[in-house]
């Protein structure tokens, strides 16, 4: 099994997914957001799955910089906005295949491995 892990450093709930993985062998490629963002394709399955709400993370200290707490864009917009700020993006972003997950879902990880 592969998984791919958007996220970056700085967030604890990266560094425990990437620790899960680890500790399980499982072949980890992590994107480090703050390196380099994650394309708009990548971000549309993502947001096709979980909507927009379900990956924006609206408590972040990135989003409440950029006095985002009243805009009322589109998905559309929402997207461009999310591909150019990733510190808004509930992290880790974990995509093993077609499945998906948003946040610690160690759970769901779990049902991944069988």
């Amino acid at each position: 099994m592969d998984v791919q892990v958007f996220g970056v450093q700085k967030s604890a709930d990266t560094r425990k997914a990437l620790r899960f993985f680890k500790e399980r062998r499982v072949n980890v490629h992590f994107v480090d957001l703050k390196v380099r963002a994650a394309s708009k394709g990548e971000l549309t399955r993502f947001v096709q799955k979980f909507g927009v709400d379900g990956i924006l993370d609206r408590d972040s200290k990135r989003f409440a910089s950029m006095g985002l707490g009243v805009a009322l864009y589109s998905d559309k917009r929402w997207l461009e906005i999310l591909a150019e700020e990733p510190l808004l993006l509930r992290m880790p972003l974990v995509r093993n295949k077609n499945l998906l997950s948003v946040g610690f879902a160690e759970e769901v990880w779990k049902e991944w491995m069988g």
